[in-house]
């Protein structure tokens, strides 16, 4: 894991959603991201994983090489990064941050937890991070068939992960279980609304 080590400053705020893979970070984030009133821009991330086939180039992914990703990071153009699984690497661009806060927005990030951990430890009090807990790890297991965009080993190696990744939910500032989703939801957008708020 590498974290830049020159804040970029700014009166901008930060929200950082983390979960499990399969726990419905993405749909609370495109609530979020669906009130004008949050200005919130997405960072989009950078990742050398293969696109699917709903997915758009530089929308939900910047979506490039093994290779081109590790010479990003040798050109140091990574604010964060972390190789998931072997020559499967994601990260966030700083040029996505200057982009984001060039516009006057608030910043929103959809990003694993690891990754979100060291987001929140390099924003600080500028951001808020949220931990979305699934239900159980048996409902996460159901979630990943019902998605039917996995292999059945991809879904087994993506429950060992979320396994792991679980313990570090008391790391984030807010957790909340998505059980049912409109709950999630509302309680997601009412913690937001009160952090931006905050003078």
């Amino acid at each position: 894991m590498y974290i830049c080590k020159n804040k970029l400053m700014s009166k901008q705020k930060v929200i950082i959603v983390s979960a499990p893979s399969g726990a419905g970070k993405t749909t609370i984030v495109q609530q979020l991201l669906a009130r004008p009133e949050f200005r919130l821009e997405f960072s989009v991330s950078a990742c050398s994983r293969a696109k699917r086939e709903h997915e758009i180039h530089g929308q939900h992914y910047y979506f490039i090489s093994a290779d081109e990703f590790r010479q990003k990071i040798d050109n140091n153009e990574f604010l964060e990064w972390e190789e998931v699984y072997t020559d499967s690497f994601y990260g966030t661009l700083k040029s996505e941050i200057d982009r984001v806060f060039g516009n006057n927005n608030n910043l929103i990030f959809d990003v694993d937890v690891l990754g979100g951990m060291n987001l929140k430890k390099y924003f600080g009090q500028q951001a808020l991070s949220i931990f979305i807990m699934p239900p159980s790890i048996e409902e996460l297991e159901c979630r990943l068939i019902k998605r039917s965009t996995d292999s059945n080993e991809a879904i087994l190696r993506r429950i060992a992960k979320a396994e792991y990744e679980m313990q570090f939910a008391t790391q984030f500032d807010i957790k909340i279980i998505n059980d049912i989703l409109d709950q999630a939801i509302s309680e997601t957008i009412s913690l937001v609304d009160n952090f931006l708020n905050q003078n």
